[in-house]
Formats: structure tokens, sequence, C-alpha cells
């Protein structure tokens, strides 16, 4: 097979090579884990590849012979239709365990679908119904024309919008819903859309470039070096990500609404604190509604907060809930028989804060108390934390900040206990 190795195409072919290799691994990863966001990542992979994959074998000869110049003609690779859906499906499916894709979810490959049986269409005119009059008569290949790039560019625009949506949702959910939001606001989905906006930045860059002065071949081959330089560092840190979310949740991106999909116990005899009235049974519901930017709106001027207050004081205070290392609005919510919903408009209006931080300070002030008492000398600062209910080292970390304005090592100084 032609391959002419040169600094263009060897250093091309290096990223492509290790860039199959890593999504293998991670399909494989995607079956041995059985987690779906894997697989997705690795088909995000593949598209990057092949969107690579013509510089260099064009480097490498093929646009100077035959047959390889009709393969790249006819062969589709330049996949920027399919970059930004599935960018967006990995997101999703990386973040919310109830994500499926299925049914009304196909049609955000419906362009990707149109693309590929055009290529069929006219690779089948050109070279088997009407081989005399082909549709690419100058041998152009259509992939590269403004026609097809532009549309590309505006899909992947749209999906990053939507992606980037969908994940301070999620963010700002998670702040509302469990007592450890650290651990699971995920600083890989963050740098992974600051990795795809960069390339639809250099995307842009390039062509306005090229508007401006003639970008010769060699000069648009740093153009496809910085992206497979992106997508490598995609496949290295997406490789090594460990995936654990637990909270299932319906996005509302329009309305900026999610909805729980975790059952919890409802009292349905009324909207005061307490058990059910005698002879009815809790019910289990599969879905509540969070409006992360309006948290305490909806409740009813005459809604007994302050009742509801002193429950959640005393669930906190004698029960000492905050020593649960998972603790969640959902499960807090079971135990005060009521709805998640509901509790988190209590939380948010009668005491200012949201669920995550509010369940933290009572942990803060916790290992504050074992701090004073010289427990730092017999353990370490981390396995206090542990004792007071923290679950991991960065939830520690920015609350014990959050709730003292510095970090624990200063506030010891501070209090000459260090």
């Amino acid at each position: 097979m032609l391959f002419t190795f040169n600094f263009y195409s060897s250093l091309l072919l290096i990223f492509v090579v290790h860039g199959l290799v890593y999504a293998a691994m991670c399909w494989r990863k995607s079956r041995q884990a059985e987690h779906p966001s894997y697989a997705w990542l690795a088909l995000y992979l593949v598209l990057s590849v092949l969107f690579v994959v013509p510089w260099m074998v064009g480097f490498a000869g093929w646009y100077d012979a035959q047959p390889y110049r009709d393969i790249l003609l006819y062969t589709p690779t330049k996949f920027s239709w399919a970059l930004g859906p599935v960018m967006f499906i990995y997101v999703q499916s990386l973040l919310n365990p109830s994500y499926r894709f299925r049914g009304k979810q196909w049609w955000h490959l419906a362009p990707l679908g149109i693309y590929l049986l055009l290529h069929a269409y006219v690779f089948l005119h050109d070279k088997v119904w009407q081989p005399a009059q082909p549709i690419l008569y100058e041998g152009v290949d259509p992939d590269y024309s403004d026609f097809a790039a532009i549309p590309g560019l505006v899909s992947m625009i749209a999906y990053f919008v939507a992606a980037l949506r969908y994940y301070r949702l999620y963010r700002r959910l998670m702040l509302q819903v469990v007592s450890y939001a650290d651990q699971l606001l995920f600083r890989w989905v963050r740098n992974f859309l600051m990795a795809f906006l960069l390339f639809v930045i250099i995307t842009i860059a390039f062509a306005i470039i090229g508007e401006i002065w003639d970008v010769y071949y060699s000069g648009s081959w740093w153009y496809y070096l910085t992206f497979a330089l992106i997508f490598y560092y995609i496949a290295i840190t997406g490789y090594s990500n460990a995936v654990e979310t637990t909270v299932a949740f319906r996005p509302l991106l329009l309305q900026n609404k999610a909805a729980l999909l975790l059952p919890y116990l409802h009292a349905p005899s009324g909207s005061g604190p307490g058990t059910p009235a005698a002879g009815e049974a809790p019910v289990v519901e599969d879905i509540d509604y969070i409006d992360v930017d309006h948290p305490n709106a909806g409740l009813d001027p005459q809604f007994p907060l302050a009742q509801w207050q002193q429950q959640v004081l005393q669930l906190m205070n004698e029960q000492r809930a905050w020593e649960d290392p998972e603790l969640s609005l959902v499960s807090m919510a079971g135990q005060l028989r009521t709805n998640p919903s509901l509790l988190s408009k209590v939380i948010n209006q009668g005491f200012g804060k949201n669920f995550n931080d509010f369940v933290n300070q009572y942990r803060v002030a916790a290992l504050q108390q074992k701090l004073q008492q010289g427990e730092h000398r017999r353990q370490t600062l981390l396995s206090l934390a542990y004792e007071c209910g923290f679950n991991s080292k960065a939830t520690f970390n920015r609350a014990f900040q959050k709730q003292a304005g510095m970090g624990p090592r200063e506030w010891l100084k501070q209090q000459g206990l260090g």
C-alpha cells in the first residue's frame, strides 16, 4: 500500500494509530465496566481519527495516485456533522445514569445518516450508474467545500452550547440534592468541553485566516495537527477518568429544571411535618422537579416553614443525620416523610443555603470541635474528616474553606492549635 513517510505524514500517523488504540481500549472498557459513556468516547475518538486521516495519507501521496485518490474522494471521513452530537451524547451518558440512547435520541444522528447516504449516492452514480458523467467531474473532494464545512461548524457550536447547559444544570442540581457534590462535579467533563470548544475556536480562526491569506496545503496541515493534539488529550484523560455518578435525573434544559428519578417517600396526608395519618401508607413516587435557579420558589405564604425548620434541625442535631457520608436530599426527605422538592425549598428559604452547604456546615463544626480537643495530634485531618461525615478530600477541603474562610491548617494556626 502506498505510504510515503515524511515529516507531515509520519507525525499525523502517530496520533492516528494512538487514537485508534485508545478507541479500542475505551470500547473494551465499556464492555467490562458496562458503562455506555466509554463506548461513546470510543466513537468520538474514531470520528476524530477519520477527520485527520485524509490529511495524513494526502501527505503520504494518496491524492497524487490512483486508486488512492478515488478512495479519498468517495469515502466519508470528515464527520463534523457527527462530532457535536456524539460529544453531547457522551456528556449525558457520563453524568446521568438514567440516560438511554433510544427512541427520539436517534434524530441527533440524522445528519450523519444523510451525509453517509449522499456519499453512497455519489459513489454509485459516478462508478456504477453514470461513470461517463460523474458528479465529481473535477475531482474535488466535497468534504472540504464550504457547503459541507459551514453547517458542520454550526452543528458543533449548537451542540457545545447544549452540552455546556446540560453540565451547568447538572452542577447546580448536585448542590441541591447531595451532601458530597464535589465528588460528583467531574472536572473531566469541564475539561472535555473546553477541549471541544478549543477545537471550534481553532476551526473558526483557521477559516478566517484562509479568507485573508492564501493558505497552502502544508499550511492547513497545522490545523489538523492541532486537532490531533486535542483529541489525543481527550483520549488519554477520558480513558483514565473514573465514572461514579448515581443521581438519576431528567433534564429540562429550556426551563432550567431537573426531575429527580429516584424514588422517595411522600406523606399523602398534607403539607405539614410529621408522619402520614393513621391508616395511610407512604406513597413511593419516581420523579420530583427541582428548579435549580429558583430552589426556594413556590412556597405558599401560609406554608408552616417554622415547623419544617424545627423538624430539619431535630434530624440534624438530635439524630446527627450529617454523619451519613452519603446523605442526600432524597434520603432526608424519606426520613421526614416528605418530597425532595419541598425539602429543598425549606432548606434554601429557611436556612439560606443549598442542601450541600447546609449539611457540610454541621460536618465542619464537628471537625472544628475535634480539632479544638486536640484530636489532630492523634489522627490525620483526613481521617477526622471521614469521622465527621465527609467521604472525599475534595468535599472536605471545599466545605472547610467555605465555612471558615481558610483551609484547615491555616485555621489551626489561627486558633493556636498548630
